[in-house]
């Protein structure tokens, strides 16, 4: 849409995504936008990216372009896509780009991400009005002690819960950093890069919350003696995305998994949508990723029989319905994802969708999967796992 992160914006650009906008609502599909899903052009980057707070203003004149150019066609804006992600796993651990490992830069790009947010939503305001509805989504984490009579790890579960979900939902929804998070990460940045009147301009009422969810976490304290564990299920690397908590290992989780290593548990999607109901009782909650990454292969019969996968929707969307009996305001799901995409660093080797892309022809198959959703989405029911394989 704009290459270069400033100035000149792609008509050929423009007009795919207004095309696109165009035909979802001719399909009776309620567009949900995401203007940022870790996409920053390598100009912005080279002057410093999410770490140089002129991204955020950078970032809201694109926003406020985009809210010009699709207007009231789209029913969502979502802001940012991840910003955990695009922070630390971009400037802390630098499995994914930048690939910088500096954990002051990646507490800069949380703030500077936050505010982005905050500008790009007021600045779709500003052109919409207040009836456009703003969201943002966080892959926000469900975090549980190894010993749960350990006041350690008890305190080990609170870092990380500030790091992982209160810097954003701090500032996001309260209007403020969470102070443990502040003194805690002190001897790695003195948030100066924090200036009057950020945190108004961040708490910008929001319609609903995205969340994403695949897997829980465990922690422990680290004793300092072996090898601490720093697998937390976010890529290989020497430099941890957790910044400033060196006393911390990570648990492996049983299984079952993914072939992205992460365990299956539908029971914490319901856990972590009912712990945001009960901090934010009036927040609207809408599952914005959800899925499973399996090796998908075409059987002889030409069909994807991805049982797994059909299995992994159907129980967290059981877990979903779980919170909404619990009485959480969860508006949507969104399952990850419609086709086999570029899994950033793990590139095409993970499948994701539920409808198989040929790489090599970019010939689309629908699996088992996409039937069964299908057949959900049709007749708001949730199908039995069985069904899939006999639906057409």
């Amino acid at each position: 849409m704009q290459p270069g992160g400033s100035g000149e914006f792609n008509p050929a650009g423009i007009a795919f995504y207004s095309a696109l906008v165009d035909a979802l609502i001719q399909a009776g599909i309620e567009p949900v936008a995401t203007l940022y899903h870790w996409d920053l052009p390598q100009e912005l980057e080279d002057a410093g990216g999410w770490a140089n707070r002129e991204t955020a203003y950078r970032f809201a004149e694109y926003a406020e372009r985009m809210a010009r150019e699709l207007g009231a066609r789209v029913a969502v804006w979502t802001t940012l896509n991840e910003p955990w992600c695009s922070a630390y796993l971009g400037y802390a651990s630098g499995v994914h780009a930048p690939g910088r490992t500096d954990g002051a830069a990646a507490l800069a790009a949380v703030h500077h991400l936050n505010l982005a947010h905050g500008l790009a939503g007021r600045a779709i305001r500003g052109v919409l009005g207040d009836e456009a509805k703003l969201s943002i989504t966080l892959n926000l984490h469900v975090i549980r002690p190894d010993d749960p009579s350990s006041a350690a790890d008890a305190d080990a579960v609170r870092r990380i819960d500030a790091l992982g979900n209160r810097a954003f939902l701090g500032p996001l929804l309260d209007g403020a950093y969470p102070a443990d998070l502040l003194a805690g990460a002190a001897h790695v940045t003195d948030w100066s890069f924090v200036r009057d009147g950020d945190l108004a301009a961040i708490n910008v009422p929001l319609d609903i919350l995205g969340v994403n969810y695949y897997a829980p976490m465990r922690v422990r304290h680290f004793s300092g003696e072996g090898e601490r564990v720093l697998a937390d299920g976010h890529g290989d690397s020497a430099a941890s995305p957790w910044v400033g908590v060196d006393d911390i290992e990570f648990v492996q989780q049983p299984g079952p998994y993914t072939a992205m290593g992460w365990n299956i548990e539908p029971a914490g999607l319901t856990e972590l949508l009912l712990s945001l109901h009960a901090t934010y009782p009036d927040q609207p909650l809408m599952i914005t990723e959800n899925g499973a990454a399996f090796g998908d292969d075409v059987a002889a019969d030409g069909r994807v029989h991805d049982e797994r996968r059909v299995a992994y929707v159907h129980d967290h969307i059981e877990a979903v319905g779980a919170a909404l009996d619990g009485g959480a305001d969860v508006r949507g799901y969104f399952v990850w994802s419609l086709m086999d995409n570029f899994e950033w660093g793990y590139g095409y080797e993970r499948r994701f969708g539920i409808v198989r892309v040929d790489y090599d022809t970019l010939a689309r198959i629908w699996k088992d999967s996409a039937f069964w959703y299908r057949e959900l989405a049709r007749t708001n029911t949730l199908p039995s796992i069985d069904a899939a394989a006999q639906l057409t």
